[in-house]
């Protein structure tokens, strides 16, 4: 045991951060008292998330007024720059010949191995029966980064998957589907080490099995930190446990063994959000022997789970005990879903108007939240004046008309693309790249064009007006557009008859896009763009006025594009270094053009919220959303509380469950029922402890399929008291 660490165990709300970054400041002090030198200044900080490590560094940085140095990582992000940091020691190590390592993002990491497997997808031998190619792929890569961080080599992960489903012997899910993918992910392997790509689950099997135990790397590593602190190790792979026992207590060179550096660690033992993901809290938890151990409680005062948690979590579990629920749960019960959805709406509504609550102190939360009742809620609750925010409400980039729009730029500037255009692509397009901010312009607005506006640019600060409507972009379209497989291109706009009458604005906005294009086909046919990440930044430019006039929103999906963009090209101009032949730059753009189209690609760019306060609006989350972004709210509205999606629903990936450290044996349907039912009281038990005043459990018997609702929570929603219309809950508070 080491002395000098600390392990804060507690649930949620009871303080565990503030603990950590108070103990952080104790060590901080006093390593700058003892070393003056600065020698080993650094204090390692881990959070689960990129969000969560925001913050953290933020509170930390407040509570020491910046005062001492530390590095804030995720464990991902922290295996992620240690290996590129020392390639070199790994590239000897294996022999690889490339130095320089390149990540893959998701998405260029499914198309990769889709192409890699295609061989064995077409001929069968990796294809399932009822699975599409993507999935099985999406599976197969997945698979691999579950075994990286539960420290298993790639090579036993076929042998596990025999072993962990052997009651599945016989079905579609064969031992030879097994090897056959334990085969793909061997190949993965092999191919990407050889030209130097990392995904997550390669650079976290690099870490553990390869990095880690160098004797190099490791008196690197113990010397450049004076204490490590990790918030919420509940949400760790298993891996980060080798990493932190390491720091706690390293081997040193010419002695038999020295101290380690101290640690803080907070665990949460109704957490296990990432649980299923790759989080493995419960071999995490045996870290606790190894450190003093604080244990915090909730305060009764500032949340209901704190009273009634426990008690809940029972009656979930055994409904027959019959609950007797508090009046701070109430339940909201119609025949219809749209009934719940409207009523559940007007509910929120009238205790906003009431001044019982304000709009920030709402959260509805769901298993999931399905677009029918994202665009009810929103609407029922604008439509009075109250603002809505859909937490991590994401969206595939290609949704976004801006992105579109440059889409359609970049397949009429390189050859060989018609076949991805159409007349509607290029009638959007001349609407958008038209737009122009109100101050400059000079034409009257129409009906058209005020339609236009509302539908492309919403909650923007800043009015755009396009100059081509769709009216005149249909018409400029129709009669301009010349389809071509190899050469589609623009005609000039005095081929239209009565061209006159398109107006001075939208004539000269369309001749000045047909310039523009053929400018930059006469330069791409020269060489002198270098890469298209270059025209689409000159897009951005011109016609966007360099994104600095957009909304968060749209700015959120430019940054996106060009993110993509440019790693997408960083990966082609290293795979086209291992091929003898030149590949066209026209093929790397159309597999571009359709990668987003296939809507794999999301706007989540970094940072993945905007700066300064939080929106003052309503809060719709999923429950892993709404957790995982470690959330808290005065009111809660469980939506579909009777629906079984509360015990099967969030189960994560395929497989998780055979890769957690201290399981043996076969998982069965047994094993999974029982995995269901621990997560829904955990879930339950942490959704409680994020409510301080008020839970509404939102019921109605019939889903939107029809079929009758009797999930788990059924019992707590019959015992809840209902809410009686117009009926005041609390007093006025100050807005």
């Amino acid at each position: 045991m080491s002395l000098d660490s600390i392990w804060i165990s507690g649930v949620t709300g009871s303080g565990k951060t503030t603990r950590l970054i108070q103990q952080f400041t104790q060590a901080a002090e006093a390593n700058w008292q003892r070393d003056r030198t600065q020698a080993r200044q650094t204090a390692l900080v881990f959070a689960a998330i990129g969000d969560n490590r925001l913050d953290l560094a933020d509170r930390i940085a407040a509570a020491t007024q910046g005062k001492y140095r530390f590095d804030s990582v995720t464990p991902l992000g922290f295996f992620q720059d240690e290996v590129r940091l020392f390639f070199p020691l790994l590239a000897e190590q294996l022999g690889l010949k490339t130095l320089f390592p390149l990540r893959l993002r998701p998405e260029t990491e499914q198309e990769l191995a889709t192409r890699l497997w295609q061989p064995n997808l077409a001929s069968g031998r990796l294809r399932q029966t009822g699975m599409r190619d993507y999935d099985l792929v999406r599976r197969s890569l997945d698979l691999l980064q579950l075994a990286a961080f539960s420290g298993t080599p790639h090579e036993d992960i076929a042998f596990l998957l025999k072993e962990g489903f052997a009651e599945q012997e016989g079905s579609l899910d064969s031992r030879d589907s097994w090897e056959a993918i334990g085969e793909a992910i061997q190949q993965w392997w092999d191919w990407c080490l050889a030209r130097g790509l990392l995904t997550y689950g390669i650079i976290t099997e690099l870490y553990w099995r390869y990095l880690l135990p160098h004797p190099i790397y490791r008196q690197h590593l113990t010397s450049r930190y004076y204490a490590v602190f990790a918030d919420d190790v509940d949400e760790y792979p298993a891996v980060a446990r080798t990493l932190f026992e390491l720091l706690l207590d390293p081997p040193a060179a010419g002695t038999a063994k020295h101290c380690g550096i101290p640690g803080t660690f907070t665990f949460n033992p109704e957490g296990g959000i990432r649980l299923g993901l790759g989080a493995d809290p419960q071999y995490f938890a045996e870290l606790a022997h190894r450190c003093q151990n604080e244990t915090l409680f909730a305060d009764a005062n500032r949340c209901i789970g704190a009273t009634w948690g426990r008690s809940v979590m029972e009656w979930v579990r055994e409904p027959l005990l019959l609950p007797q629920l508090p009046d701070c749960i109430r339940t909201i019960q119609t025949a219809a879903r749209g009934q719940l959805l409207r009523q559940t709406a007007e509910e929120i509504a009238a205790a906003i108007h009431k001044g019982e609550v304000r709009p920030q102190d709402v959260a509805v939360i769901a298993p999931g939240v399905d677009p029918i009742a994202r665009y009810t809620l929103r609407e029922i609750l604008t439509s009075q004046g109250i603002p809505v925010a859909s937490l991590h409400d994401q969206h595939p980039l290609a949704s976004s008309p801006l992105i579109q729009a440059l889409l359609t730029l970049l397949a009429l500037v390189y050859p060989g693309l018609g076949r991805l255009l159409n007349r509607e692509s290029i009638a959007e397009m001349l609407v958008l790249l038209s737009q122009v901010p109100n101050s400059v312009y000079t034409e009257p607005i129409s009906a058209l064009e005020v339609e236009a506006l509302s539908q492309s640019d919403s909650g923007s600060s800043t009015t755009f007006m396009p100059r081509i409507d769709p009216v005149r972009a249909g018409l400029l379209t129709d009669h301009c557009f010349v389809p071509d497989f190899d050469r589609p291109h623009l005609l000039p706009a005095t081929v239209l008859p009565r061209w006159d009458r398109l107006g001075f604005q939208a004539t000269r906005a369309y001749e000045d896009l047909v310039q523009w294009v053929e400018s930059q086909k006469q330069q791409q046919q020269q060489r002198m763009i270098t890469s298209p990440v270059v025209l689409l930044d000159r897009a951005i430019q011109k016609f966007f006025f360099g994104g600095s006039h957009l909304p968060y929103d749209q700015l959120a999906a430019l940054r996106e594009l060009m993110e993509t963009a440019q790693h997408y090209w960083e990966v082609v101009t290293r795979l086209q270094s291992f091929n003898a032949s030149e590949v066209p730059v026209s093929l790397s753009v159309g597999q571009f053009i359709q990668l987003l189209r296939e809507g794999t690609i999301t706007a989540d760019p970094f940072p993945s919220r905007p700066i300064g306060k939080a929106a003052q609006a309503v809060t719709i989350a999923t429950i892993y959303q709404y957790r995982n972004d470690r959330r808290f709210h005065r009111w809660q509205f469980w939506l579909d509380a009777g629906s079984p999606f509360w015990l099967s629903g969030g189960s994560g990936l395929f497989g998780a469950p055979i890769f957690l450290r201290k399981r043996l044996g076969a998982w069965t349907t047994a094993d999974e029922l029982e995995a269901n039912v621990q997560r829904l009281q955990r879930q339950v038990f942490d959704l409680l402890h994020r409510a301080t005043n008020r839970v509404y459990l939102c019921h109605s018997e019939l889903a939107a399929n029809g079929q009758e609702q009797a999930g788990n929570l059924l019992t707590l929603v019959n015992a809840a008291l209902p809410v009686t219309a117009g009926q005041i809950l609390e007093r006025p508070i100050n807005a």
